[in-house]
């Protein structure tokens, strides 16, 4: 179903075109309709809908010179009675698109009017108002003219197929041009196009359709789906079976049987030949089942329990992250068809197991797939159709009463599995346009709030890549910038937009080798300006995502080593991050924007930045604020409740920020950090005032905190 957070580039709609006997909504007849679809954003020639229309009265000569149909084309044509179901059931619930549409569903709904069949007004899109907020300067706006501006080929013009052809042209032309304008959503261009009063109003005027929905309209994609939100409160390693029992490959079947009977058991790892003591990388390990055992038995009778369990195991074994959340081990097993799942820790080392006995009990839906599709996606579009499910998925879990914080947590790590879904097939992209492989080991990363798991729906890329080794501009350093480029355009086109900041691996500055960011890192702590120090907050935050996580996590604990104890270097870092915005008001009250308040400049950042500072300063090794808040507390440094005041405050301005984020996504409205005062109860107010006042001393606490003896 389409929703407003549906990205344009990965719509379900069916683009729709019409031929009529004349140019008047009151009284022209339908002679012909014509129908294409689009799939995820992508046109499907052979889903196409054409038929004749009888229209039950003569066709004026001048206007069959337009589109070639006469009274003789038609006279053995269906009534509008006949097609009109046809087209109904091809349309179904899609989205209608259509060049100048308001005029098309005029005559529509004329024509069902005259043969008192049902109408209903659908959701729908003019490519003629999406062009003039692309292209605002243009004199006409016909198919002709927008064609040759947008290089798409016109499809036998005049007929009601071939236009309906041309308009799902233009539109997927259109798709870029708008997002370069910030309109990246079903609903950013439907509440955009409701500023282009005139055209409307003129519209209105000549009698056509509305081409845009009352705003007051209540959705029923607003009436959010429960769903069990288990899954997505609890991470993998909180329902895992660990320790992994692992089994030798030479030992025999029918014993490997007897020990999962034994321990009740539903699987064993097979070591891999030679292996140490140590936990093996998951890479190097098979599995044995139940189901594999008693498979074995039916292809081969009993001599197949004397065989070595290496002969019957499963490889490759499918695995999923400790610190996953639950819901990806559910969608990861429905998408490859298996019944157990190797947990790995992030090196890749085996460090637990689970299968779909201990997940039974788990229901969550259909959201339950958002995670694996994004894992599965092959291109741009299945990425986009993937991530567009990300706020609906958020919003059911605000109705299930799950917090702010794991609704964060949640969408970071799908920030994470797209980056890194993204860089798989930027390196495809690498291959095909005939730049060869990796030219040495690489990393990946994220950094910022996706690193620290705290992503909310207003976000961007914050991304670097660090690789084993090469200099400026060589050749490593050339393929990898290559390949950050892809990475970015990739993820700019599924919705994650540029940083503008510039902080993204493309950019020589977060690219580079080992040696490099070590230099980068120790010019760092020699700066003594704030100024000179932009940016580098969010290094500390860094996430390896793909490629050789050793490298990435390896240069984050180098950053937090070379800072160790710098309590000069933590406060310009907490400088050039800049001030809070004060929240309250000199009389006590909330200081709003147009009624609304941003929480990320009023609070959010100021309580993020000071754990990151205060984490750097004395050797706190996490990512996550929570975390950094609670080692600094371990510490005993002083300050402690005022360190809890601090956690308490983030909840509530996650809280706050996610659920406004939603409402306004629902509406049409890019997503942001400033909230709505007065859609707020009397509780949340208490809460955000308390929130507020918390955060309202935090550069004195974090001065006392960075220079406490």
């Amino acid at each position: 179903m389409v929703s407003n957070a549906t990205p344009l580039l990965a719509l379900d709609a069916v683009v729709l075109d019409s031929e009529t006997t004349g140019l008047d909504p009151a009284k022209a007849r339908i002679v012909e309709i014509g129908a294409v679809r689009l799939a995820g954003g992508r046109i499907l020639p052979e889903s196409s809908f054409r038929s004749l229309v009888k229209p039950g009265e003569p066709i004026p000569a001048a206007v069959a010179q337009i589109h070639g149909i006469d009274d003789a084309k038609v006279a053995s044509a269906p009534s509008f009675t006949e097609v009109w179901p046809q087209l109904s059931a091809f349309v179904g619930d899609a989205v209608w698109i259509g060049h100048a549409i308001g005029f098309d569903l005029a005559i529509l709904k004329r024509e069902c009017e005259r043969a008192d069949l049902a109408w209903v007004r659908p959701r729908i899109l003019d490519t003629r108002l999406l062009a003039q907020v692309a292209e605002p300067n243009f004199a006409d706006y016909t198919l002709e003219n927008l064609a040759a501006w947008l290089d798409v080929e016109l499809s036998d013009r005049h007929s009601a197929l071939g236009d309906a052809t041309t308009t799902a042209r233009i539109f997927r032309a259109l798709v870029p041009k708008l997002r370069e304008g910030g309109i990246r959503t079903f609903g950013e261009a439907t509440q955009i196009c409701r500023t282009l009063i005139d055209v409307l109003d003129e519209q209105h005027r000549v009698g056509w359709v509305e081409a845009i929905e009352p705003p007051a309209r209540v959705d029923t994609e607003r009436t959010l789906r429960r769903i069990d939100s288990f899954p997505y409160r609890h991470r993998v390693g909180d329902v895992m079976r660990h320790p992994p029992e692992f089994i030798a490959a030479n030992v025999a079947a029918r014993d490997a049987l007897a020990r999962m009977m034994r321990e009740r058991i539903s699987s064993l790892f097979v070591c891999p030949a030679g292996a140490g003591t140590g936990l093996p990388r998951a890479s190097e390990a098979g599995i044995v089942t139940e189901r594999d055992l008693l498979r074995a038995l039916a292809d081969q009778g009993a001599e197949a329990l004397d065989r070595p369990v290496d002969g019957i195991m499963s490889l490759p074994l499918a695995t999923v992250r400790a610190d996953a959340f639950v819901y990806r081990a559910i969608g990861r097993m429905s998408r490859l068809e298996v019944r157990h799942l190797g947990v790995v820790d992030e090196f890749g080392h085996l460090v637990g197991a689970i299968s779909a006995r201990d997940l039974l009990r788990l229901r969550a839906g259909e959201a339950i797939s958002l995670g694996d599709e994004i894992v599965g996606a092959e291109d741009a579009h299945d990425l986009a159709v993937a991530w567009a499910k990300l706020p609906h998925v958020a919003g059911s879990l605000i109705a299930e009463g799950v917090s702010g914080r794991n609704i964060a947590a949640v969408i970071s790590n799908e920030l994470c599995a797209l980056t890194r879904a993204a860089a798989m097939i930027a390196e495809r992209r690498m291959q095909k346009e005939g730049l060869g492989g990796l030219p040495c080991p690489y990393a990946f990363a994220v950094l910022g709030s996706g690193g620290r798991g705290e992503s909310l729906l207003a976000l961007d890329q914050d991304n670097a890549l660090v690789f084993s080794q090469g200099t400026p501009d060589g050749i490593e350093d050339r393929w990898f910038e290559a390949f950050a480029r892809h990475v970015a355009d990739i993820l700019h086109e599924v919705g994650v937009p540029y940083c503008k900041g510039g902080v993204m691996a493309r950019n020589p500055q977060w690219r580079g080798s080992v040696a490099i960011w070590q230099a980068r890192i120790a010019n760092w702590i020699s700066r003594s300006r704030p100024q000179d120090l932009l940016s580098v907050d969010i290094f500390f935050d860094l996430r390896p995502v793909h490629g050789d996580p050793a490298l990435g996590t390896a240069l984050w604990r180098d950053g937090f080593a070379a800072a160790r104890g710098n309590f000069g270097f933590a406060k310009l870092l907490a400088e050039a991050a800049g001030a809070v915005a004060p929240g309250i008001g000199l009389f006590g009250g909330f200081k709003t924007d147009n009624g609304r308040i941003n929480l990320k400049k009023a609070g959010l950042f100021g309580v993020v930045t000071a754990a990151r500072a205060l984490a750097v300063c004395h050797h706190v090794l996490e990512r996550s604020t929570r975390a950094r808040l609670a080692g600094i507390t371990a510490l005993e440094l002083s300050g402690g409740s005022d360190l809890d005041a601090l956690t308490e405050a983030q909840d509530v301005f996650l809280d706050l920020i996610v659920a406004q984020q939603i409402e306004d996504i629902e509406c049409g409205l890019p997503a942001t950090n400033a909230v709505a005062v007065k859609r707020l109860s009397r509780r949340d107010r208490d809460r955000l005032r308390f929130a507020l006042e918390a955060v309202r001393h935090i550069d004195t606490l974090t001065h006392d905190l960075l220079f406490v003896d």
